[in-house]
C-alpha cells in the first residue's frame, strides 16, 4: 500500500495575493496584488535558504514574509512591524487559501481511488480548521500540522508520524511539496519518495524525486509510480 501526503501552502493552496494587499491596506500600506504574486517565488527561495541554515517555525515564516513585503514595495521601515502583525493574525485569517489549479481535485481523485491521502504541513496549529472552512477536510484521512506537534519538516519524526497516521511505513509514502529543504530532503531522509512541486529546478538529482510544475505533471508522476490509472485520471 502506498500513501500520499500533500504539503499545504503553495502546493494545495497558494498565498492569496489580493488578501495580502487588503490586509496591508488595513495598516495604511498599499501594495499591488499582482506585485505580491510576482515576488512569491523569490520569497520562497529565501525561505528555503533560511530553512537550510536551520531556521524554523515563526522565524522562517517571517523570513519569507519580510522578503515578500520588501520585494513587493512595502515601506522598508515597516517591514518588521508588518511581518509581526501578519504572523499574529495568521491563526485567525490564514493568508494561504487560494486553490492551486488542479491540486485539490487530484487529492480527491486519489482518495476516491482508495489511496490513503493526508496533509503534512508546517503550519500554525489551525490547519484542520482552515481545511474545514475551505470545504476540503473530508478529502484527507489525516491532517498533520506542525503547529500541534513538537517538531516540523524536515524532522524525520513528522514524516514518520504522518506515515503512521495513514497506516504505512515511511518507504511507502509519497510526499508532494514545494519546499526543497522541508519537503524533499525531509521525505528522502526517511526513505520516502517525493514530488517537488515548484517552478524552480531541483537542487540535486535523485531517482526518488520527480520535479513537477503543474497538477497534470504530478498526476503523471503518480501514475508512473502505480497510482491513478489512465481511466481513473480521465474521469
Amino acid at each position: 500500500m502506498t500513501a500520499v501526503t500533500f504539503d499545504f501552502g503553495q502546493t494545495l493552496a497558494a498565498i492569496d495575493s489580493a488578501m495580502v494587499a487588503a490586509r496591508l491596506h488595513e495598516r495604511g500600506v498599499h501594495v499591488a496584488a499582482d506585485r505580491v504574486d510576482a515576488e512569491c517565488q523569490g520569497a520562497w527561495r529565501a525561505y528555503n535558504e533560511a530553512k537550510h541554515a536551520g531556521a524554523h517555525g515563526e522565524q522562517v515564516w517571517k523570513v519569507f514574509m519580510r522578503t515578500l513585503l520588501s520585494r513587493s514595495g512595502a515601506p522598508s521601515d515597516r517591514i518588521g512591524e508588518l511581518a509581526d502583525w501578519l504572523w499574529g493574525e495568521q491563526p485567525r485569517r490564514n493568508l494561504w487559501r487560494r486553490p492551486v489549479a488542479g491540486m485539490i481535485e487530484l487529492a480527491r481523485e486519489l482518495s476516491a481511488s482508495g489511496t490513503a491521502v493526508g496533509v503534512l504541513s508546517n503550519s500554525e496549529g489551525r490547519l484542520a480548521e482552515l481545511l474545514e472552512e475551505l470545504g476540503w477536510k473530508t478529502t484527507f484521512s489525516s491532517i498533520v500540522d506542525s503547529g500541534t506537534l513538537p517538531f516540523e519538516k524536515p524532522d524525520p519524526r513528522i514524516f514518520a508520524h504522518a506515515a503512521a497516521a495513514l497506516g504505512v511505513a515511511t518507504p511507502s509514502l509519497i510526499h508532494v511539496g514545494d519546499a526543497w529543504e522541508a519537503d524533499v530532503r525531509g521525505a528522502l531522509d526517511v526513505g520516502a519518495r517525493a514530488i517537488y512541486f515548484s517552478r524552480d529546478a531541483p537542487l540535486a538529482a535523485n531517482n526518488r524525486v520527480v520535479w513537477c510544475r503543474s497538477a497534470a505533471e504530478v498526476r503523471r508522476a503518480l501514475q508512473s509510480w502505480g497510482l491513478l490509472t489512465e481511466q481513473e485520471s480521465s474521469k
